[in-house]
């Protein structure tokens, strides 16, 4: 079932009804899933993390923003994401489910730099603020000012893309991050914070769980357990799973049964106490 107003999907309860009773020990009352999808990834890659959770009666919404908006907007400082994100959040009350819990997951920066708009949404709206978010997993991230990571990410996204458009767009991107994103970072900073900072001393307080890998390429392991550590200095309870030598978001590729098992645990005790 496609998002209303918005490229997304989603997966309802066997039944084709969510359950919106308040009763947290209704089985069918698990949270509402929102998964957000790395740059440049595809529906039906992230519907294979869908079904970990559809399969326990979940409602699920799958949603990647586009990478033109992910790798260059928010490199110029424009807040093309907050749009997207607003219209996610309104998609609840549009199918009845903004009382239901709420577990996010997501993927890569470009699924945390949709995320950081999310939450700020949540913590300054109004219409958001009765939201009641239980969880989040980060698989992959978060990441920062890893520039060679980034064009690595850049490049896959940009596939097959002709080859003097495909420099030329990795050109733009090394000089646009170089500059307004290390160089002149401290003025810039005052008018569009990095998503990374942002999530430093983000408000939410929520449980968090991380998976990521010393092998990752792209985000680096360092980068994810400064995060972890700078969570737990704000009480954040924090669980942390490195897989050491899995790829970019493919830990479930991976581990299958132990990445199936970590999420479904997580989202198990976050929605019982919720």
């Amino acid at each position: 079932m496609g998002g209303r107003e918005l490229d997304c999907t989603i997966e309802l309860p066997p039944g084709g009804r969510p359950d919106t009773s308040p009763e947290m020990g209704n089985k069918n009352n698990w949270p509402v899933v929102i998964l957000l999808g790395w740059a440049g990834c595809r529906d039906k890659h992230l519907a294979k993390y869908s079904t970990i959770y559809h399969q326990k009666g979940c409602t699920v919404i799958r949603y990647t923003a586009p990478w033109k908006m992910t790798f260059f907007a928010e490199s110029f400082g424009i807040r093309s994401l907050r749009t997207p994100a607003r219209k996610l959040l309104e998609l609840l009350f549009d199918y009845k489910i903004e009382k239901k819990p709420l577990l996010f997951h997501v993927f890569s920066n470009g699924g945390v730099m949709l995320y950081r708009y999310i939450l700020e949404l949540i913590h300054t709206h109004g219409q958001f603020s009765s939201l009641k978010v239980v969880g989040t997993i980060f698989d992959s991230a978060p990441g920062r000012r890893n520039v060679t990571g980034s064009l690595r990410a850049l490049a896959v996204v940009l596939g097959s893309t002709n080859v003097l458009l495909k420099y030329c767009l990795l050109l733009v991107f090394t000089v646009l991050v170089v500059v307004l994103r290390i160089l002149l970072y401290p003025v810039t900073r005052f008018f569009h914070e990095t998503h990374y900072d942002a999530l430093l001393k983000g408000p939410s307080r929520w449980p968090e769980l991380y998976l990521y890998s010393k092998g990752d390429r792209i985000i680096l392991a360092s980068d994810i357990e400064h995060m972890i550590e700078a969570r737990r200095q704000h009480n954040v309870a924090v669980r942390a799973v490195d897989f050491s030598d899995s790829a970019h978001v493919s830990h479930l590729l991976a581990y299958p049964s132990y990445y199936m098992s970590l999420c479904t645990s997580f989202m198990y005790d976050c929605a019982g106490c919720s």
